[in-house]
């Protein structure tokens, strides 16, 4: 499936594609990374969710990568920035450029206690958090998809300038204990979801995790961790 660029007419599409190979996902991200780094950004954990205070140029970069969305400015030059529990662990431990102190008085909290943490707060984290990483390695910018029906939404680039092409659930078969969201068990599901998503050109991504039979008690067990994917598309007979 090809990329379908937003724009008015086809230059203002075309220019929307050129832009975007000109300046690549992995390339911001690489510059964010950069900046992050340099500054030694630490955020606080607020809720469900981590909270940082970043300049202009963090600002500017963490909105080119699609991560979290501002809340308010905190005073001059300074702006309150707020990140899923998903896209601060993977600054945090895939990317190594944010320190997050989860409430603690001695200081940032590392990748075990912020695992803990975070799971605490979302049960289902090790399956979103694995999914999400995996999608973002593989350069797509991830949004929730709430509003589609779905957990997750996917784009080749910054949604101003392409629209997306998946809505993706979040599933594991393994055994019913894993069981998420409780999605696509019955047909009438998978008819709905694919029929909503097929409304607004975008195809069902099934990712399937599959612990392999490991814990969930460290980062670590991540790399145990297999996803299988599945595309799922509403058949007409006219076609």
């Amino acid at each position: 499936m090809a990329p379908r660029w937003k724009g008015k007419d086809a230059k203002s599409k075309k220019d929307a594609e050129a832009e975007a190979l000109k300046e690549p996902m992995s390339k911001i991200i690489s510059q964010l990374h950069t900046s992050l780094v340099l500054s030694n950004t630490c955020g606080f954990l607020c809720d469900n969710s981590v909270h940082l205070a970043v300049q202009a140029e963090q600002l500017d970069l963490l909105d080119k990568a699609c991560f979290g969305r501002p809340v308010r400015s905190v005073e001059k030059d300074m702006y309150w920035f707020q990140l899923s529990l998903e896209e601060a662990f993977y600054l945090c431990y895939s990317l190594k450029c944010l320190k997050i102190n989860g409430g603690s008085d001695t200081g940032p909290s590392n990748d075990e206690e912020l695992w803990h943490c975070f799971k605490s707060k979302k049960e289902a984290f090790p399956f979103f958090y694995k999914a999400y990483s995996h999608l973002r390695m593989k350069n797509w910018v991830v949004r929730s998809g709430a509003q589609y029906g779905v957990d997750l939404i996917v784009y080749r680039h910054h949604p101003a300038r392409v629209h997306s092409e998946y809505g993706v659930l979040v599933l594991s078969h393994e055994n019913v204990d894993d069981d998420i969201n409780g999605r696509l068990r019955v047909w009438s599901d998978v008819h709905c979801t694919t029929r909503l998503l097929g409304s607004v050109a975008k195809t069902l991504l099934v990712l399937y995790i599959n612990k392999n039979g490991h814990s969930d008690e460290s980062p670590s067990c991540l790399e145990n961790y297999t996803i299988e994917e599945r595309t799922i598309s509403r058949w007409s007979p006219e076609q």
